[in-house]
């Protein structure tokens, strides 16, 4: 895909703990510019606790808002999308458990979604969780995920103009 920039593109990367507030200030940051606006979801609904939170996610955004599902795909939904829509990705921890459980290469994913990532074409935020301020998990597989987790969160870090990390609701600036 060639390297082609819209005004004001950039990429804006919100982490933090569960419940610290991300998807919310992501959403507000994607709504300062102007309509519409894209929301592509990682999440898939397994039980009927996460459709409530979907529901939830979904209620919260209102109008002005269309939703891509994308649990695995996110870079094709990410290049199919138009130059200069505002894009808010909720959230790449989700993307990377997906991966993880449909044992897929997750070394060569999370380089092909930092290589999109590295190119935005308008005003892109991504949600994603931190992982590594807990105990060391007990078993390998909590291990694995807690570690591809945080070469993600470097990866998507690395290449974003901006990082935000979410603390009891309030955005500190790391980046």
């Amino acid at each position: 895909m060639p390297d082609r920039a819209a005004p004001g593109s950039k990429l804006t990367l919100v982490i933090g703990g569960a419940r610290s507030g991300k998807s919310a200030h992501a959403e507000r940051l994607a709504m300062a510019s102007p309509a519409p606006w894209a929301y592509i979801a990682t999440a898939q609904a397994y039980d009927d606790e996460m459709r409530e939170r979907i529901a939830l996610h979904r209620a919260r955004r209102g109008d002005g808002w269309t939703t891509i599902d994308a649990p695995l795909d996110l870079v094709g939904a990410i290049e199919a999308l138009p130059d200069g829509r505002p894009v808010l990705i909720d959230c790449l921890t989700l993307w990377l458990t997906n991966h993880m459980l449909a044992e897929r290469d997750i070394e060569a994913e999370c380089r092909g979604l930092a290589d999109v990532l590295s190119r935005p074409r308008g005003p892109w935020f991504v949600v994603c969780n931190e992982v590594g301020q807990g105990i060391v998990p007990d078993n390998a597989l909590a291990r694995r995920f807690r570690d591809a987790a945080g070469r993600l969160n470097q990866q998507v870090a690395a290449v974003a103009e901006t990082v935000l990390l979410m603390v009891a609701g309030l955005p500190l600036k790391v980046k």
